[in-house]
């Protein structure tokens, strides 16, 4: 029974009620401490947080009967899975008429079909708990990025993540076959097919996978695997230019094979605030170099040589290669990898940053840095540009961390009229300003900006068709019509 408070109204205490009534109070927190940590939003940027609740349904049917109740008392839903999202996707905002729908409790593998290389599961399993059932059946999961061991499947869909691994096997939307789904009106379409090749109308699974939540709340998908990897061979290369890592990227694909699975650049600077201030880094070669590449190549074949395939590679004369080490063993690649996965963390200790989550074409990288470097400089004298991620699929973090001579404060008053710049001359080389992240409520007036009218009539078309009351995730992706634009 809901026991009200006094910051209560008739028609929160009314709304809980009901559901717990349906779904019993275990599946109901109320606002209170144990609310608190599902309103923490990761990166801090959206304080206002609030919700009039927190349900936590246990299966699909639930979450239906969520769906169905909150249209009867007129709410919206914010989908919300393991937090670790950059945009604010999961978070609600300042607007409390909102209940905050956590799939935690949707966590359980249906079934791994080793013969069909797939796997069924529920929105809230882990990524690590996929991973780690594939591998029970001698499979490979390929999605991976650093926050596997708190991120839920429904959330890697949701946003279309990414990864480490997206040259080789794709983002979380080529890993999909098929989707459960929960409509805004508490229908449930079930989409679970484990098929290659379906012809037979729309591709509807395409619509939900990166709409954040808001056309429809995934609730279990079936994913393709992979044979496991039997060898593996890791690397890391100093390079005099960023031009050269492209060159060098593009000879290895073809002499290694087209083994490379993970290829990912690391400017000097970001390098340096990951040995300064992550845990257990070390310079990885004798000289320091303008440039790094981190390569992985792997295959399911037990005598691959990929140790072979790579010191050949790197061993020719190309130009811009200063010197390169080839891990000898296991310990050896993760500390490599410690490496640039330290990057993001260790900003922190040289002070604020703005993070800047951008994909242009392959060939045009070295281009986008240099303009991109030199308008944020011209913009912010002493700024410190801090380049780096997965060249493979033209996904560049470029992240900036304040000068030296500048408070925190004053540098992040700094960060829409930055980001305009550095989102600017990404769409000049045809690029994106939402490569990985998603849009969330950070970037919809980035896309009322950047996006042309038409791609921006579509969208709220299908908005309208799929959620004409705007109650699934609310204020997310789609800008509102008339909202100014804005960097977020």
């Amino acid at each position: 029974m809901v026991v009200g408070r006094p910051e209560w109204d008739n028609r929160d205490m009314e709304i809980i009620s009901a559901i717990q009534q349906r779904l019993g109070e275990e599946a109901v927190i109320t606002p209170g401490p144990g609310m608190d940590p599902y309103l923490t939003e990761r990166r801090g940027l959206f304080a206002g947080n609030r919700a009039r609740a927190v349900v936590r349904p246990a299966d699909t049917e639930a979450v239906a009967t969520v769906m169905q109740m909150a249209t009867e008392h007129g709410v919206g839903v914010v989908p919300r899975g393991g937090n670790t999202g950059l945009c604010g996707g999961a978070a609600a905002d300042d607007n409390a008429d909102v209940i905050l729908l956590s799939l935690e409790r949707l966590n359980r593998i249906r079934r791994v079909d080793a013969d069909n290389f797939t796997l069924t599961a529920e929105a809230g399993c882990l990524l690590s708990d996929l991973q780690a059932a594939a591998a029970g059946a001698e499979r490979l999961f390929p999605l991976s990025y650093a926050a596997e061991n708190d991120c839920q499947i429904g959330g890697n869909l949701a946003t279309n993540a990414g990864g480490m691994n997206v040259l080789r096997y794709g983002n979380a939307r080529d890993l999909a076959l098929g989707l459960e789904v929960v409509l805004a009106d508490g229908r449930i379409w079930d989409g679970l097919r484990g098929l290659r090749k379906d012809n037979s109308g729309y591709d509807l699974k395409d619509l939900f996978i990166g709409a954040e939540g808001t056309l429809g709340i995934i609730t279990a998908a079936t994913l393709k695997l992979f044979p496991p990897v039997r060898e593996r061979a890791t690397a890391i290369v100093g390079l005099n230019s960023a031009a050269a890592a492209v060159s060098l990227f593009g000879r290895l694909r073809a002499d290694s094979g087209d083994t490379i699975t993970s290829c990912e650049l690391m400017g000097r600077e970001p390098l340096s605030l990951a040995i300064a201030h992550g845990t257990g880094c070390a310079e990885p070669l004798t000289t320091s170099y303008p440039w790094y590449l981190l390569i992985d190549l792997t295959s399911s074949a037990r005598d691959a040589a990929l140790d072979r395939r790579l010191e050949d590679a790197l061993s020719g004369t190309a130009e811009g290669i200063g010197d390169y080490r080839i891990a000898t063993d296991s310990t050896m690649a993760a500390d490599f990898w410690r490496l640039r996965n330290s990057i993001p963390g260790a900003q922190k200790g040289a002070g604020a940053s703005i993070k800047n989550d951008v994909s242009v074409p392959v060939a045009d990288i070295p281009a986008f840095i240099e303009a991109a470097s030199a308008a944020v400089i011209e913009a912010c004298p002493g700024v410190r540009p801090c380049p780096f991620g997965h060249i493979g699929d033209g996904n560049i973090h470029f992240n900036l961390t304040r000068p030296t001579t500048m408070t925190d404060a004053a540098f992040l008053e700094q960060w829409a009229p930055l980001t305009r710049r550095v989102h600017d001359i990404a769409m000049a080389y045809s690029g994106s300003f939402a490569a990985e992240h998603g849009v969330g409520q950070l970037k919809p007036g980035e896309v009322a900006r950047l996006k042309s009218p038409v791609e921006q009539d579509l969208m709220r078309r299908l908005k309208t068709a799929f959620d004409p009351d705007d109650r699934l995730n609310p204020g997310k992706v789609v800008p509102p019509i008339g909202r100014p634009p804005s960097a977020g």
